[in-house]
């Protein structure tokens, strides 16, 4: 069986505070982009993994923990085909895992229900129980309460990975937010507002509470916003806690646009397109 794993990227993504167990709330909209990674799950005796195209995985491999949740013991074969950027901010190892739980639960035919499988995937984290759900969603609590919205109209847009890398991004993105970073989630709220009664994308919504924050803790990553908008991007995002950058183009030949100007410039750059559930799941 062979599935597909796409990457995300965030509409809003706002911290609301620090929870007593040590969490931080969240209130994010998030968005599955048609930029795939591959799984391809067969029955086997033991449970074996590879990668093609990809670093070597550890025995906390995402996937394996997933595999291992699942199987009880019993065991499969997993061949991973990677394609989105590992540690970027889209969300790959997430969207991996995910596609590992759906894969075995219908090759195995296991009898356990979307809520047990959802509570499966946030134990791996906070953003695998979205990649059950795909298209565009809001999340809440520290990422994992997914619910899911009408997909966004499609839109292009333009991805650039900076090699840049911070040991233990995330939790070093939180250490170095403040609170006063903190918002109340009005920016996801309008978000969905708008996206809800008109069906649009408001770029002037849009709200990464980790931007200034990846910026200092990455000072290069600013020569990679600047190229983006010298190549014709209106505006630059941050892809969840980074260090991806996305900016939206009216069209597939004006993403293409910008892709070719910064590949010019001797960058790499990705175009995608935004992709609703039904495509997201394999459907």
């Amino acid at each position: 069986m062979l599935v597909r794993a796409p990457a995300k990227i965030n509409w809003t993504l706002e911290v609301l505070g620090r929870r007593p167990d040590g969490y931080h709330e969240v209130a994010t909209v998030l968005q599955t982009i048609a930029l795939w990674d591959e799984l391809e799950v067969e029955p086997a005796a033991t449970l074996e993994m590879e990668t093609v195209d990809g670093p070597s995985f550890g025995e906390d491999d995402l996937v394996l923990r997933a595999a291992r949740l699942l199987l009880s013991g019993e065991g499969a074969k997993l061949r991973l085909r990677k394609r989105i950027p590992v540690g970027a901010g889209l969300g790959g190892g997430s969207s991996d895992a995910a596609a590992a739980l759906r894969a075995l639960r219908s090759l195995l035919g296991l009898p356990i229900c979307p809520e047990e499988l959802s509570r499966v995937a946030a134990s791996l984290g906070s953003d695998v129980p979205f990649f059950l759900v795909g298209g565009t969603a809001l999340a809440t609590g520290r990422g994992e309460v997914v619910s899911p919205l009408p997909d966004a109209p499609v839109a292009w847009l333009v991805l650039v990975v900076p090699p840049l890398t911070v040991p233990g991004k995330t939790a070093e993105m939180y250490r170095n937010l403040s609170p006063s970073q903190y918002s109340d989630g009005s920016f996801t709220r309008s978000f969905v507002k708008r996206l809800l009664e008109e069906g649009a994308i408001e770029e002037g919504l849009m709200h990464n509470a980790f931007e200034s924050v990846a910026y200092a803790l990455l000072p290069e990553l600013a020569r990679y916003r600047r190229a983006l908008l010298q190549a014709g991007a209106r505006n630059v995002h941050l892809a969840g806690s980074g260090p991806a950058l996305f900016a939206l183009a009216a069209d597939e030949a004006g993403a293409e646009a910008i892709a070719s100007r910064l590949r010019a410039a001797g960058m790499e750059a990705l175009v995608a397109r935004t992709v609703g559930r039904q495509e997201a799941l394999g459907g």
